[in-house]
């Protein structure tokens, strides 16, 4: 995709804050020309130990622009003004998975179908997300039975077949027993999340949440959960054994 260098308020209106990370702020926008708003996710790379590496900022982009999907928030421009970079990403304005509880399995069925649709998409390409959380799956269509976008492929990394790549980051709650360990990861590092995902969503309860951040990764680690208790009382025998099928301590 071609990189635009002018600045970004040369075209577009930047309008309220609509999120926030460790290292990027997104806030809705306007073109100008024509009318039409956007997420612009503004990072500012990396000089000495704050900001975002240049390389991982053009990653996340080419991942975008190459691998377009219905339920992945796609691209529309890259400009680059020299000591920001700012992603125009499609602007998804119908809510979070993080605030909603499904009122059943259909429910939660139907938006965990798309994630794995989603993901699908992206381990063709042999490409990991390495960061499924609640919070990273926007609703492009209201609840209850919403459509879904998967969004914020800034930790994403290309699995060559024949090399490792090993890391250690993510949310507690939801990294695999491999980050935790810092094993080589795989693609099956994105399906231990979505188990915990489902987890949550059946239960309204986090499988491997612990006092602090240790004891959840010691849970984490032992693959130490529940699936019998009250929370599960009313959950169906085969939405506990696709739970298991995820909740896999070595998925080779």
């Amino acid at each position: 995709m071609e990189v635009h260098h002018e600045p970004i308020e040369k075209n577009y209106k930047l309008l309220e804050e609509i999120g926030k990370g460790q290292f990027a702020i997104v806030r809705k926008c306007m073109e100008m020309k024509t009318g039409e708003f956007y997420a612009a996710k503004i990072m500012r790379k990396r000089r000495v130990a704050r900001g975002v590496a240049a390389e991982d900022i053009a990653r996340e982009a080419g991942l975008l622009a190459r691998l377009r999907h219905p339920n992945i928030v796609s691209l529309h421009k890259v400009v680059d003004t020299g000591t920001t970079v700012v992603l125009l990403l499609e602007l998804i304005s119908g809510g979070e998975l993080f605030h909603w509880v499904p009122s059943g399995e259909l429910e939660a069925a139907h938006v965990v179908r798309q994630v794995l649709m989603a993901l699908s998409h992206l381990h063709s390409h042999q490409v990991a997300h390495l960061d499924i959380k609640p919070e990273n799956i926007l609703f492009s269509t209201p609840p209850p039975m919403p459509n879904i976008k998967l969004i914020d492929l800034g930790l994403s990394h290309r699995l060559v077949p024949g090399s490792e790549h090993r890391a250690l980051f993510g949310t507690p709650e939801f990294v695999a027993p491999e980050i935790v360990n810092y094993e080589p990861l795989s693609l099956g590092t994105d399906l231990w999340a979505v188990g915990v995902l489902t987890y949550i969503l059946l239960s309204g309860a986090s499988p491997f949440l612990g006092e602090d951040k240790q004891e959840t990764y010691a849970n984490v680690a032992a693959c130490q959960y529940q699936l019998n208790n009250e929370y599960f009382s009313t959950v169906s025998e085969i939405a506990k054994d696709f739970i298991r099928s995820l909740l896999i301590k070595d998925p080779k």
